[in-house]
């Protein structure tokens, strides 16, 4: 039955992850971590690290005008730009980032990173391990979010800069920038934190946990070690099933019946009437996320990636969040979507209450959306408006 819920003819690779031999497009590669091992929050220690990043516009010469924008889960350092070879999919944040955008690339030089345990040319699973020259699969150790912002701060340096205009980013690409405010105060000097959380919730991580043990689930899988699989024999079934759980929390039950009601979408409904496996038009655009997400991404990275997620928690070793929040002193921005039901909006509204007395370029906006948690992707034009003010306040 699992042939009934392919979206494309196409063979499926083991893994969609950017490997050295691929097209490299627009991407650049910071490596550090040569000398001496990279100690991780968890304990562990890697060598040999890379950071795979982009870059748009022209550092000035004091280097005062660098943008940093941080990706969500499943994105990547290709935050603007068409599709082209080594870019399969356009940038994630067009309409936001680019010349004469609120990030404006003739104006500001943008930085955008792949994390730490990424697949698109940053060190992670998919990467070699340095002692037998194969894929690390589950050996690949833990990362946090902290680990993700310390790896950046290393590309930071290498590029010359010493404080960030801004730090901006949504979902992880938020905890990530909140993580940078708290980390190195000294080198944000606006933060712009977009439907995210100071900490991973209940729910949260109940959702992760779901799509994880989906992935698990797959034989396929073969406890993390899939690489030299044929096409159509590594996990991505139980990655595409992870990625549908993921999609029906980014949306709304409004978009959702708007897009797609109740409509089943079996040519054959007419001759053949309606069986067990008949499908709705919305389990369609499913599979499509799904086979987009199998065809661009690693599973390991997926899990490594969903883990640090739970495990954020700005309050963790800190004395708790409230303590957390005191450690930053540039101004910020944070931003809801009012349908958001992944990260709803009283988690961004709890962060700006903690910071709005510390100063008064500080402050929050909620943006009106059916599109969910994925509206801080979407409407851009809103999101736009909101980050062009901050960053004229904040000049």
């Amino acid at each position: 039955m699992v042939a009934q819920f392919r979206h494309n003819a196409l063979p499926y690779p083991a893994s969609g992850a950017w490997m050295p031999g691929d097209p490299v497009g627009h991407r650049q590669f910071h490596t550090f971590a040569t000398e001496r091992p990279f100690s991780l929050e968890g304990g562990a220690s890697l060598s040999n690290v890379t950071v795979a990043y982009e870059t748009w516009g022209t550092l000035n010469s004091d280097a005062s005008n660098a943008i940093l924008v941080c990706h969500a889960w499943t994105g990547d350092s290709h935050v603007t730009g068409p599709a082209s070879e080594g870019h399969p999919t356009p940038g994630w944040w067009e309409g936001v980032v680019g010349r004469g955008h609120a990030v404006d690339t003739d104006k500001y030089f943008v930085v955008c990173a792949n994390v730490l345990g990424g697949c698109q040319g940053s060190t992670g699973p998919a990467s070699m391990h340095p002692d037998d020259g194969k894929p690390y699969g589950l050996r690949f150790p833990v990362v946090t979010i902290r680990d993700m912002v310390r790896a950046q701060a290393s590309l930071a340096d290498a590029l010359g800069i010493r404080s960030w205009r801004a730090v901006i980013g949504g979902s992880m690409g938020g905890m990530q920038a909140l993580e940078w405010a708290i980390m190195f105060p000294n080198r944000v000097r606006a933060l712009a934190a977009i439907a995210t959380s100071a900490a991973a919730s209940a729910q949260q991580i109940a959702w992760s946990s779901i799509g994880r043990r989906a992935l698990l689930m797959d034989p396929g899988y073969n406890e993390g070690d899939y690489y030299n699989a044929a096409p159509d024999a590594g996990p991505w079934y139980g990655l595409a099933i992870a990625r549908m759980v993921a999609q029906v929390t980014f949306r709304t039950d409004t978009r959702f019946t708007e897009k797609f009601g109740r409509q089943l979408s079996d040519s054959s409904l007419d001759a053949h009437g309606i069986d067990l496996f008949s499908r709705f038009s919305v389990e369609g655009y499913l599979d499509h996320h799904g086979d987009k997400l199998v065809r661009r991404f690693d599973a390991n990275s997926y899990l490594y990636i969903g883990k640090a997620m739970d495990l954020h928690d700005i309050g963790r070793s800190r004395g708790g969040v409230d303590q957390a929040l005191a450690r930053i002193t540039a101004p910020t921005l944070t931003l809801s979507i009012d349908s958001d039901i992944l990260y709803p909006p009283y988690q961004q509204e709890f962060i700006h209450q903690h910071l709005r007395e510390k100063d008064s370029r500080t402050r929050h906006a909620t943006i009106e959306s059916g599109e969910g948690h994925d509206g801080f992707l979407v409407e851009t034009a809103p999101v736009s408006l909101q980050l062009s003010q901050f960053l004229a306040d904040t000049e």
